[in-house]
């Protein structure tokens, strides 16, 4: 059996974002369903992207498109928990991202769930990658970690 990971405190990750959690996002079980951990990574990705007009979802030329995703679990998290994402970037490619995520329950130091996603930049009619952007590139190479 692998042995378990410790978890990152919030010291290794660049960027914040508050997200509230809603009522639904509980499940049977009186916790946070699995499936709203990627939609919380999403959320805090894709907000960060649109703050600094590097994402425009309804008109840009180029999107970013999810091609791999996994999460690891902490910690249970529920409504009306207060959710904090921190964001870093793993590694940053010519036209893909490599995100890692962090999910903080309160005030917590220690995240409750660490996952990952790797976004491509693509050309929003044909669907092919394309560079990055010298703005994408701008916004994201301060978020990249060094490897240990």
């Amino acid at each position: 059996m692998a042995e378990r990971a410790t978890p990152s405190s919030r010291a290794v990750y660049k960027v914040f974002r508050k997200i509230g959690l809603r009522w639904s996002d509980n499940d049977t079980y009186g916790h946070m369903n699995n499936v709203v951990h990627y939609s919380l990574f999403d959320t805090a990705v894709n907000a960060y992207l649109i703050e600094h007009d590097v994402l425009d979802i309804k008109g840009g030329a180029e999107v970013f498109l999810v091609v791999e995703t996994g999460c690891r679990y902490h910690a249970e998290m529920s409504f009306p928990d207060r959710v904090t994402a921190g964001i870093r970037v793993a590694k940053l490619g010519s036209s893909s991202v490599r995100y890692e995520i962090g999910l903080f329950r309160n005030d917590e130091d220690v995240a409750a769930a660490e996952g990952f996603f790797i976004h491509v930049n693509v050309d929003r009619l044909s669907r092919r990658p394309i560079p990055f952007g010298a703005k994408a590139r701008r916004l994201l190479e301060p978020l990249v970690i060094q490897p240990d």
